[in-house]
């Protein structure tokens, strides 16, 4: 497999999905939608809708899990927009002033920078209820499918996961007596829940059954932790060109890191077990799971 061209086939297909999915700029009010098309429009990473789409095509064709032919089968695009949709309105309020007050985003002024604060809350919100109308309309023929994928991004965006891991992190700010619980509890929610559910809605879409979901979930925390600390590690060593986003900052806010707590050596090797975690759990899944792997591989590397 060639993993660089693959991962820009899917990163291609997102970026083409996200330009038909989203209502055009001269929507009114044009300011709205302008906004929402320069958050979601300028790149990034594309991790978790990458992650929808990859995990999709492990089951897509496969026979159940049962040995039955499984309904037909859906198009996981709208449910990869809808993810990364949800996680472009969480970067937006999260640049804004009276959360991580950046200027910078993705290479590019955040929103509140470009735009004004009012006009990036509102295309926030607007960002996080088009994801889910995205779902219901997109899924609107297989009713218990695009309930199960409303509740799975639901969940994972509401006050006990996304959301509750935010507050936490901006609760543990400046805390000289934060724990490593602590620290679980705010990345587990703030960061791992949207990549597990990126990984869920993939096999969601594609007919996998409950034990294999379980296994998603349980690669989707590992990789999520595994990509959080990798952060915290560019955070410290690298600078705001190859972030595209400001870097240092999370020192500078005192905030509560792996890398404040357990050092720049140890929060590697700490993502290294992550991502073999992550691998591990990946390997038991059936079907051909060579890019997942690839791509925990490409992420693992990132700190070096």
């Amino acid at each position: 497999m060639d993993f660089p061209a693959e991962l820009k086939r899917y990163a291609a297909r997102v970026e083409q999905g996200i330009d038909q999915l989203l209502p055009p700029a001269t929507t009114r009010p044009e300011r709205l939608h302008t906004a929402m098309r320069y958050s979601l429009q300028a790149g990034g990473k594309r991790l978790r809708p990458v992650l929808v789409l990859a995990t999709y095509h492990l089951f897509a064709g496969m026979k159940s899990e049962g040995g039955n032919s499984k309904p037909e089968i859906m198009d996981p695009l709208p449910a990869a927009v809808a993810i990364e949709c949800l996680h472009t309105y969480s970067l937006i309020h999260d640049d804004l002033p009276c959360m991580d007050n950046d200027d910078l985003r993705r290479g590019r002024p955040t929103a509140h920078r470009q735009f004004d604060e009012a006009t990036a809350l509102l295309a926030g919100d607007a960002l996080l209820t088009h994801a889910f109308v995205l779902l219901a309309e997109s899924y609107a023929t297989r009713p218990l499918l695009a309930h199960a994928l409303i509740r799975e991004l639901a969940d994972a965006a509401g006050s006990r996961r996304l959301i509750g891991g935010q507050m936490e992190d901006l609760l543990a700010e400046k805390k000289d007596t934060a724990t490593v619980a602590e620290l679980e509890f705010i990345h587990l929610n703030k960061t791992a829940a949207m990549i597990e559910a990126a990984l869920v809605m993939g096999g969601l879409a594609g007919g996998a059954g409950e034990g294999t979901l379980a296994t998603l979930r349980r690669a989707g925390r590992h990789l999520g932790l595994a990509f959080q600390i990798i952060d915290d590690v560019l955070d410290a060593t690298a600078d705001s060109a190859t972030l595209g986003k400001t870097a240092g900052k999370d020192a500078k806010a005192g905030k509560t890191t792996f890398v404040k707590l357990h050092g720049l050596e140890t929060s590697r090797q700490l993502a290294l077990q992550q991502s073999d975690a992550a691998r591990a759990a990946l390997m038991g899944l059936p079907g051909d799971p060579a890019f997942l792997l690839a791509l925990i591989a490409s992420m693992a590397a990132r700190p070096s």
